[in-house]
């Protein structure tokens, strides 16, 4: 989430970070809900000092009207006094509902307007438009050539009996697979491979979370509520299905003050992965590329603010020796201003070759949220000074399971 104090101190620094990232964004109206917001809670808080004030005051008189009657004195002038005080707390009362009837509705409009905003692009992310913008950090290995036209892995799944789109499609319909024999063991060995890989070399801690999550945890981590329609929803429970394992392990420390010392925390998850995909069309709709689900091991690590751009480059290391061991010919990409995520201050892609579309397709994004996601999940550490501060969160897919099948297999 935005902080509302950086909008108010760098319109305009906002302002062009929300121009290049293409970001439809009104800041001077969210600025001036703001500036109504401030000036009701300023009024509200002046009129409950009064009423508290007036309330203290009926009190003693009260007080006085009691020594009164002990003491055989009249008590018609207090009790009138008391009256008049009780006339003002009951108007401001009503004075203080009006207002609180007034600022709820701004407050809800703000909130919802804060959350639509994407996170501000890293000085390091390049300027564009698009993926035509992006910058590539570092190619490994070589580009794979045949004396033959290759297969696609759509095609050599099928041939091999390993992988079964057509009955797949029988069970569930456009954009599943069915792995069988072969195919399914190595679906499961390359789960396994990673999993080991990063618990037993790269310091990450297996969990095995929940992948059905309420709507905060959507929320928190920056899927909710801009992307509503591309996931799934159990409307009945009023949960949703997980687009990645970043939601439920980012969520694992929501609306938590982590102790002193406890940062980095390094996580390691598989899980199943939903997503509607309901832009994708074209060949990229065939086979493993783009499934409404698959299988994902994801990393997320929590670390103290100071650290989280040299934890982003160790984050992509860890993935990249996944790839490098798999012996696949990779790039990595520093996404530009245009084409990162919404929640994302800066994205390394990792794209892998694949024969079949001649071309690089991603596998992998690395990528550092800084205190967007915590600010959003209000998780925070404290520091040295016992102070509670927000933490950066940072999230890297090590990798998408059926890509790399995909690129193992091509």
């Amino acid at each position: 989430m935005f902080d509302i104090k950086k909008l108010r101190e760098d319109s305009e620094g906002v302002k062009a970070a929300m121009a290049s990232q293409g970001a439809n964004v009104d800041i001077d109206a969210i600025l001036t809900t703001d500036a109504k917001r401030r000036d009701i809670l300023s009024e509200l808080e002046a009129k409950r000092a009064e009423r508290n004030s007036a309330s203290a005051s009926v009190g003693e008189v009260m007080r006085a009207v009691g020594q009164a009657k002990k003491a055989g004195e009249s008590t018609e002038e207090l009790l009138g006094q008391a009256d008049e005080l009780k006339t003002v707390s009951t108007q401001l009362g009503t004075e203080i509902a009006a207002l609180e009837g007034e600022l709820r509705p701004l407050e809800e409009g703000l909130r919802e307007a804060i959350l639509y905003l994407p996170n501000a692009p890293h000085e390091s992310v390049p300027i564009g438009s698009d993926e035509s913008d992006n910058e590539v950090t570092r190619v490994w290995g070589e580009r794979p050539s045949f004396e033959f036209e290759p297969k696609a892995h759509w095609e050599l799944g099928e041939d091999l009996d390993i992988i079964d789109f057509d009955r797949a499609a029988k069970i569930s319909g456009a954009r599943f697979a069915l792995y069988k024999g072969a195919g399914a063991r190595l679906e499961r060995a390359l789960i396994n491979f990673m999993l080991d890989t990063h618990t037993k070399d790269n310091r990450y801690k297996e969990v095995l979370p929940p992948v059905l999550v309420n709507e905060a945890s959507m929320i928190g981590t920056g899927q909710l509520p801009k992307f509503a329609d591309d996931l799934f929803k159990c409307a009945a429970d009023d949960l949703w299905l997980i687009p990645t394992a970043e939601v439920p392990v980012t969520n694992i420390h929501r609306d938590e003050i982590l102790d002193t010392g406890v940062l980095p925390l390094f996580y390691t998850a598989y899980t199943p992965c939903f997503r509607r995909e309901a832009g994708a069309h074209g060949r990229e709709t065939r086979g493993l590329i783009r499934q409404h689900q698959f299988n994902k091991v994801e990393l997320v690590k929590f670390v103290e603010p100071a650290a989280s751009y040299d934890e982003l480059e160790t984050l992509t290391a860890d993935v990249e020796k996944i790839l490098q061991a798999l012996g696949l010919h990779y790039r990595v990409v520093n996404l530009c201003s245009g084409d990162i995520g919404f929640s994302a201050a800066k994205t390394y892609d990792l794209e892998v070759w694949l024969p079949s579309y001649q071309n690089f397709k991603e596998i992998s994004s690395c990528s550092n949220f800084e205190d967007f996601q915590a600010r959003r999940a209000n998780i925070r550490y404290r520091d040295e000074s016992k102070k509670p501060q927000l933490v950066h969160t940072l999230n890297g897919s090590g990798l998408a399971i059926g890509r790399t099948v995909a690129a193992v297999m091509e």
